[in-house]
């Protein structure tokens, strides 16, 4: 008799998952709290695969031999408790999709970064002609791609959520770009639930495999004083020499240094540009001379990188005041590097669905650098809160285009309208995508 699996969640995640289960001769059983979009149904009843949408029916699923559940349902849910209640192994699809694939993995994560160091490394291995494939927490399912690609190599995006799904799993490089705090209302508002569970990207590494940190951030440097890393250690900075392997700044200079073989780079040549973007740049590059890529194949891809959507975008430029999208930043870090960043002066359209934020670190930003708030969001009250004694005009807006028509009325030439809403999005919008999207619309139609 075949093992019964059964995925909770009928997103890319659990779709990815249940066709890789089938395709391994498991039963399997799909089970999605709410209609499941058209396309991943049609996946679903292609691969002949039995699901159910609008409810989870616990007598469907409390029979399984080992669930697999989709990173947007949170651990503290009924029907989660119920499994922990009959001990009902619950695993993430990441960790399902690793048993049936022997590729090399290179594994980001970070509260912000992790996307466009992904693509970024994904593009210096794909441009150096290595068998790679992109997945994870950006692009395809990890399931969906073991179950339809034979890659050599796999650049994953991870999320905390999904790695705390994560248990024998092993990343042969793991990449840590930075820890702030984000996701707390799934970790009962505890900041180190949430460290910890960004640490377990060194799960079960040994001395063969790497470790890539960034060495100026606190709370990582802060950890790896308590804790014993296995795996070989390459640490970046923008603020200090690194000492053997890692990457750091010689004066104008993005140094990176392997085996005393180092790697020279101008900061004017690289395509990724602005502090936040350096630690990007460093991690990526890191990761391209620990699988032994040629430098110049590496330099290469650092300077002709394209940025990822919906991450600090160029949407236009309308009669002198620039439009930028960045709804990808759906926490206060995100939203601190975009306001660093800029030398304009910046209306910015905030808010959504509150993760627990504490605005208090964009305050002198926020005092320095913007003119007027636009609230982009169904509760405002801690943004008019936080803010209020800091920017004379704060509005509220029910849409992307009132946001948008808004913004700009109380724009003029040399300002820049930033959509960086600091807030997830769920509350308007399906997701950060479609807020992004539905902002350079307004932004076309003005």
């Amino acid at each position: 008799m075949s093992k019964r699996i059964v995925i909770l969640g009928a997103g890319e995640s659990g779709v990815g998952a249940a066709v890789l289960a089938q395709q391994k001769g498991f039963e399997v059983f799909v089970s999605n709290d709410s209609i499941i979009k058209t396309n991943y149904r049609n996946v679903l009843s292609h691969h002949n695969i039995i699901f159910e949408e609008g409810r989870h029916s616990a007598n469907k699923i409390l029979n399984a031999d080992e669930v697999i559940k989709s990173p947007g349902i949170a651990d503290n849910s009924a029907i989660i408790a119920a499994l922990k209640t009959k001990d009902i192994s619950v695993i993430s699809e990441i960790e399902f999709a690793s048993r049936y694939t022997k590729a090399k993995t290179i594994c980001i994560t970070g509260s912000n970064g992790k996307t466009t160091t992904t693509m970024l490394t994904y593009h210096i291995l794909k441009n150096a002609g290595l068998n790679v494939g992109l997945a994870g927490n950006v692009g395809k399912s990890f399931a969906m791609e073991v179950a339809k690609s034979d890659f050599d190599y796999y650049v994953l995006e991870i999320s905390s959520f999904q790695l705390d799904g994560m248990f024998n799993f092993k990343a042969d490089i793991a990449v840590l770009m930075n820890i702030t705090p984000d996701h707390l209302d799934r970790y009962n508002n505890d900041f180190q639930q949430y460290v910890d569970s960004k640490f377990r990207i060194t799960l079960n590494q040994t001395g063969k495999d790497s470790f890539i940190f960034c060495q100026d951030d606190p709370v990582i440097l802060q950890e790896l004083k308590r804790r014993k890393i296995a795996a070989e250690c390459y640490p970046f900075s923008i603020r200090e020499t690194i000492k053997g392997n890692g990457a750091y700044m010689k004066r104008n200079n993005l140094v990176i240094n392997y085996k005393s073989d180092e790697m020279h780079m101008t900061l004017e040549e690289l395509a990724l540009q602005g502090k936040h973007n350096l630690y990007n740049s460093m991690a990526g590059g890191i990761a391209g001379r620990l699988i032994e890529i040629r430098k110049e194949t590496i330099k290469q891809c650092l300077s002709d990188f394209q940025n990822v959507e919906h991450r600090l975008e160029f949407v236009a430029n309308i009669h002198g005041v620039e439009f930028i999208n960045d709804s990808k930043a759906t926490n206060v870090n995100s939203t601190w590097w975009a306001l660093e960043s800029l030398t304009k002066p910046v209306i910015w359209i905030a808010g959504g669905k509150d993760k627990g934020n504490d605005y208090s670190k964009l305050f002198e930003l926020v005092r320095t650098k913007v003119k007027a708030i636009v609230c982009l969001g169904v509760d405002n009250t801690r943004i008019f809160q936080d803010f209020s004694g800091l920017v004379k005009n704060i509005v509220e807006a029910g849409s992307a285009g009132e946001a948008v028509t808004l913004a700009y009325e109380l724009s003029r030439p040399g300002d820049v309208v930033l959509l960086s809403p600091s807030c997830a999005s769920f509350d308007l919008f399906e997701n950060f995508e479609d807020r992004g999207s539905q902002f350079k619309k307004a932004v076309r139609s003005l």
